[in-house]
């Protein structure tokens, strides 16, 4: 008789929750901005010669090549999927060992997807102002080592000194670099030097395509060589690639999205800066207990716990969302504080 591993039994359901009406959605970290309506005319032109009755291409090493010429490595050194999440289940299928290492508070997907292969998640809790603990001490034997830089959701990075010093134990490491677009460096030029490291990628949040699910690795040669063993063909779909192949052709376009979430987001944080801390993603993390009063307000933030109790996250909008959003704070402060 067939039987349910026990492990699957006891992970976490992602059914939806009821919520109040929204207005203004501030709680996913997406772009605030679809693309503009001639832009998205000559998209959906090129869509619409797409042949949907044949398979897309069994490995989409064209779109890859692009994507390596804009990082300035080789096509070999890229690789893509259905999202940075299907990536980190492929990895933790490529590596030997007990467990995974990560360092709290950090995007929650890593110790999903530790679940879902039977593995211990250690937790190495960021430090006072969210810096890297002595991870380098818990390494051994471990699976993957995590690291999130720009971090979900506290927003900082780790200086690339510290990076090193973790790749240096010689355990694989991924390094999460999904809001790398809004910082002011990447460290993904590191995997000419390391073979223990794979960097994840994004189309969702600078690119503005979370609707089109795609993500992407940046490893060694060596290392992207055994990763994509474990990609089946036919695993990303036409539409998909053909959405990121356009949006690659545009990058100035998503470079001038960029400046415009920055400095929305700096706007943001001086005008809360009381209570936010520093970022370098597309949003900002606060401590004011403020998500259900906006939320009453149509205004959908992301609430937090553990040891970010009362604290928010609030994904950068545009202009006068972000106006919305600091005349309904200005009012919870008044009130509350």
């Amino acid at each position: 008789m067939w039987r349910i591993r026990k492990n699957v039994l006891n992970l976490p359901s992602w059914e939806p929750v009821g919520e109040p009406e929204v207005r203004i959605r501030l709680d996913r970290n997406e772009s605030p901005f679809d693309l503009p309506h001639g832009l998205k005319r000559e998209l959906f032109s090129e869509l619409s010669r797409i042949p949907l009755n044949r398979y897309p291409p069994a490995f989409p090493t064209d779109v890859e090549a692009k994507i390596a010429e804009a990082l300035g490595l080789s096509p070999e050194n890229v690789m893509l999927a259905n999202g940075s999440d299907e990536l980190i289940g492929l990895i933790l299928k490529l590596f030997e060992g007990d467990r995974v290492v990560i360092s709290s508070p950090t995007f929650g997907m890593y110790s999903f997807f530790a679940a879902v292969e039977g593995l211990k998640v250690e937790d190495v809790p960021l430090g006072e102002n969210f810096e890297l603990g002595n991870i380098e001490a818990h390494a051994e034997n471990a699976r993957a080592v995590f690291i999130c830089s720009p971090n979900n959701p506290t927003g900082n990075v780790q200086p690339r000194k510290r990076i090193i010093e973790v790749l240096e134990t010689g355990a694989p490491v991924v390094l999460d670099e999904a809001y790398a677009e809004f910082s002011r460096e990447s460290n993904a030029g590191l995997v000419k030097d390391y073979d223990n490291l794979i960097v994840l990628r994004t189309f969702s949040k600078a690119f503005g395509l979370a609707g089109a699910r795609l993500g992407y690795a940046v490893a060694s040669e060596e290392t992207m060589e055994q990763l994509r063993k474990l990609r089946p063909p036919f695993s990303v779909n036409s539409l998909s690639l053909a959405t990121a192949d356009f949006m690659l052709n545009h990058l100035d376009y998503v470079r001038k999205i960029v400046r415009y979430i920055v400095s929305e987001r700096e706007r943001l944080y001086r005008a809360l800066r009381p209570y936010a801390y520093p970022s370098e993603a597309n949003f900002l993390l606060v401590k004011l207990d403020a998500h259900n009063f906006l939320l009453e307000r149509g205004i959908a933030v992301k609430k937090l716990s553990g040891r970010l109790e009362g604290h928010i996250r609030i994904t950068v909008g545009r202009k006068e969302e972000n106006d919305a959003l600091l005349d309904a704070l200005s009012e919870f402060i008044e009130e509350h504080v």
